[in-house]
C-alpha cells in the first residue's frame, strides 16, 4: 500500500497525465469535426445547357439559380441563408428555385419541413417539391446544397456549393463567383465544392 507521503507525490503526476490524456482526446475530437465540417460532398454534373424537359420555369431576361436541397440536411440550413442573402442583392436580376427531394416511399408533405418554409419565404424564390427525383436528375444534383446558375440564355456558368464548409454560413467562394458572374458576366471560378448530405441516400442526412 501506498503511504501518505507516497499519495501526496503521485497524485500531481495523476493531474497531469489525466488533464493530458483529456487534451489529446479533445484535440482528436476537434480533428475529426474539421475533417467533418470540410469533407466535400460527392460533385455533381448538371448540362451545360437548361434542360429541355424540366418543369422549372425561367424568366425571359433573367439568370436562374437552381437549389436542389435534402429537407431534413442540417448542412443545408446554411445553404439556405446564404441563397437569402444573393437574392437580396441580386433579385432583379434574377429569379431562383429550390428544389426539395421526397424520394419514392416517403409520406407526403415530408419533404416540407422549416427548410422548405424558409426558402419559400425568400423572396424572388419558388420552392419545388421533386416527389420522383425527376429534377434532382436532370441537374445532376448528387448532394444537398448543389447550386446552379444559369445565364438568360440558358447556359451553365456557376455549379457548386455557396457554403465554405458544412453548416457554415459566410463568405464562400461559390457566393462570390455567382455575385460576380451576374455583376460582371465573369468570375475567376465557376464551380466549387458542396458541403451536404448525399441525395442518393435519403434517410443518412437524419442521422447526420
Amino acid at each position: 500500500m501506498f503511504t501518505a507521503a507516497t499519495q501526496k507525490r503521485i497524485a500531481p503526476w495523476l493531474v497531469v497525465l489525466f488533464t493530458g490524456m483529456w487534451l489529446i482526446a479533445a484535440a482528436l475530437g476537434q480533428r475529426a469535426m474539421l475533417n467533418y465540417d470540410y469533407a466535400a460532398a460527392a460533385p455533381g454534373t448538371p448540362p451545360e445547357n437548361w434542360p429541355i424537359s424540366t418543369t422549372i420555369s425561367r424568366t425571359p431576361g433573367h439568370s436562374s439559380i437552381v437549389v436542389v436541397a435534402h429537407p431534413h440536411c442540417p448542412c443545408t440550413r446554411a445553404t439556405v441563408e446564404e441563397l437569402a442573402r444573393l437574392m437580396a442583392v441580386l433579385h432583379n436580376q434574377v429569379t431562383a428555385t429550390v428544389v426539395f427531394v421526397r424520394p419514392p416511399g416517403f409520406s407526403e408533405d415530408w419533404e416540407k419541413t422549416d427548410l422548405w418554409r424558409d426558402a419559400a419565404r425568400i423572396p424572388g424564390v419558388s420552392v419545388l417539391s421533386d416527389v420522383k427525383g425527376t429534377e434532382t436528375s436532370l441537374f445532376g444534383a448528387q448532394a444537398s446544397g448543389q447550386t446552379m446558375l444559369y445565364d438568360a440564355a440558358g447556359h451553365l456558368r456557376f455549379t457548386g456549393g455557396i457554403t465554405a464548409s458544412r453548416g457554415h454560413a459566410g463568405d464562400s467562394p461559390g457566393r462570390s463567383a455567382i455575385l460576380s458572374i451576374v455583376n460582371t458576366g465573369n468570375s475567376a471560378k465557376n464551380q466549387t465544392s458542396v458541403y451536404g448530405c448525399s441525395l442518393q441516400n435519403p434517410e443518412r442526412a437524419l442521422h447526420e
